[in-house]
This record gives structure tokens, sequence and C-alpha cells, in this order.
């Protein structure tokens, strides 16, 4: 394979020597910003609007392309050198969300698990029951889950594919659920520092060990009360214990793999679904209002290391702004 050099398929572009400097005080200002950036996301230092910036650091990661660019062609080769650091940088943090890597166990009891935030219980219900029944699902977690949004569901059948629940159901985005195929014990649910209610509940596959659910919703980043808040909430999330059941918890985070709170949580025992299998970079949200919004990934799939990942994708469902997420995961056997 012929290899093409960047300086070779980059056209130079010739400058009049009086106007070279003002070029490379340009450069210099579109490479700066991407620095700065790169500093705050390694450094975890997201802090008040950061923390709501931080979750596009992939389109950022992209558009630092264009500064190395424009730096080669105009043969500006220290601004070259720093932005195409950078973004090597990026593609370490990022890239490795695109492509499979550590999916853990392969061999136990094959489980197909399923979380959607049905947007205050608007969310379309049969086309929920419709993903119940066509992948199989054992399990489904449901976030902003209404009195209105469960009476659709089972209205449409779900009790019927998925008999046992924990459900926390209650007026506006705070209600939470969980409906399972196998029976659930130790079945609740507990309200979190930022006003959310998260269900949870064991349930025991046939020929597997227990496993422990949890529906996860932690309060949004909105504002500054609100970021302490989220972060509180991520802080208190359940973490895997090497002498209890292994832990799922899977739901609306709030967060992507660029917040700290967030890699902190995952760095506690846990694999994220998205990124073991290659579909870490598959956006959630949003996919109602919010026009011009660049969507992002802040619904995850969290699985205790115990647990193995096969398989991911996300699916659109009518009337929410997020999507839904399916996946194919194996507990130990018993």
């Amino acid at each position: 394979m012929k290899i093409i050099s960047t300086a070779a398929v980059v056209r130079p572009v010739h400058v009049p020597k009086e106007q070279r400097k003002v070029v490379s005080v340009l450069l210099w200002l579109l490479v700066v910003p991407a620095l700065v950036w790169l500093v705050l996301r390694v450094g975890g230092w997201e802090r008040g609007l950061l923390v709501q910036l931080m979750a596009f650091t992939p389109y950022v990661a992209l558009w630092s392309l264009v500064p190395t660019v424009l730096a080669v062609g105009f043969r500006r080769w220290p601004t070259a050198a720093v932005a195409f650091a950078i973004v090597l940088a990026f593609a370490v943090l990022v890239m490795p969300r695109a492509r499979t890597s550590d999916q853990g166990p392969s061999q136990g009891v094959e489980l197909h698990v399923m979380t959607s935030n049905m947007r205050i219980g608007g969310a379309d219900p049969a086309t929920i029951v419709r993903l119940v029944r066509e992948n199989k699902v054992d399990v489904l977690a449901l976030q902003e889950f209404s009195p209105s949004g469960r009476r659709g569901l089972e209205k449409n059948g779900l009790l019927e594919l998925l008999p046992y629940s924990s459900l926390g159901d209650e007026p506006g985005a705070s209600g939470s659920g969980i409906y399972s195929r196998f029976p659930l014990t130790g079945a609740g649910d507990r309200r979190y520092g930022g006003g959310f209610r998260q269900a949870y509940g064991t349930i025991q596959p046939l020929g597997a060990g227990p496993v422990l659910f949890e529906s996860v919703h932690p309060r949004a980043p909105v504002t500054l009360p609100e970021n302490r808040l989220w972060q509180a909430d991520l802080a208190e999330e359940p973490q895997p214990e090497a002498d209890g059941p292994p832990r799922v918890l899977l739901g609306d985070f709030n967060a992507t793999l660029d917040h700290r709170s967030m890699r902190k949580l995952v760095d506690a025992g846990y694999r994220d679904a998205g990124d073991a299998t290659g579909t870490g970079l598959v956006t959630t949200w949003p996919y109602m209002e919010h026009r011009g919004v660049p969507k992002v990934t802040i619904d995850h799939v969290l699985v205790d290391r115990r647990i193995g990942v096969r398989q991911m994708s996300a699916h659109r469902i009518p009337n929410t702004d997020h999507r839904a997420l399916i996946a194919v995961i194996t507990v130990p056997a018993a």
C-alpha cells in the first residue's frame, strides 16, 4: 500500500512575507483553544459550564484536525507539530471507544438488557414493547418513568413479556423502574440527592447466580447548583463488591466518558458496554428538541467486570429525546 504524507496531500500556500506573521498568529489562535480543552479534559478539571461542554469532546477532537491541516498548508512547521500532537492526544482519548476492547468473560449465561429514558413518560409504549419482544429482552430499565408511562407499557402487553418488576413511577422526570423476565428479590428504589429515584432488584436467571440491576438517573448538570447534585449523585452510585453479586447499572447517566465523575465510576470496577464493543461513540441524546445541539453519548450500560459484553445497539423511540440501548451481556454461571 502506497502511503501519502500529509505534506503531499496539502498543497503549500505561498504567503507574502509581510503577511506571514499575521498567518502565524491566526494559526496559534486556532491551536490554543484545542490545547486548553485537551488539558482540561486530561486533568478532569471541568467546572461550571465546562461540565456540559466537556460532553462535546469528540467534536473538538475532530475539529483539531483543521489547524493541523492549515499549519501544514502554510508551512508553519512548529505550529503544525504542536497541532499534530494535540490531534494524537485526542485520538488516544476518544478513538478507543470506536473499536472493541476488553469485552470480559465470554462463558456464562447470556442476558439481553435494555434501558430507555421515557421523557416524562411520553415515549411511545408500543415501540418499547416491540423492541423488548423482538430483541428478547430479559431486563428493562426505565427513567423518567411516570404512572401514565407505566399504564401505556402494561396496556401494550409488557407484563406478558416481563412479568416481574421493581417500580418507582411518579409524575415528572424523577420516576424509575425495572421490569424482568425473572423473579426479582430485594426489589426497591432509592431517591438520590438530586431528587431522582433509582429502582433496583436482584434476579437469578436459569443456570446463573444472582445479578443486581439498577436503573440509573442522576441529576442533569444544567445549572451550577445542579452540577454539584449531578456530581454527588454519580459519586453515590453503587460500586461492585467482590463478595456480593455482580452489578449492572444502566440508564441515563447525564454524563459521557469525557467526564471525570463518569470515568471514576467506571474505574471503580465496571466496564462500559459501548466502550467494550466499539460503539462508545454512538450518540443517545438529544433526538427531539434542542435543535442545533450536537448529539452526545449520555446513556450507558455499565457491567461489573465479572460480566462480559457481547453486543450493544441504539434504537430510536418516538416521543422521547433519548435513544434506547440494548446490550447482550454474559453473567457468571451458577
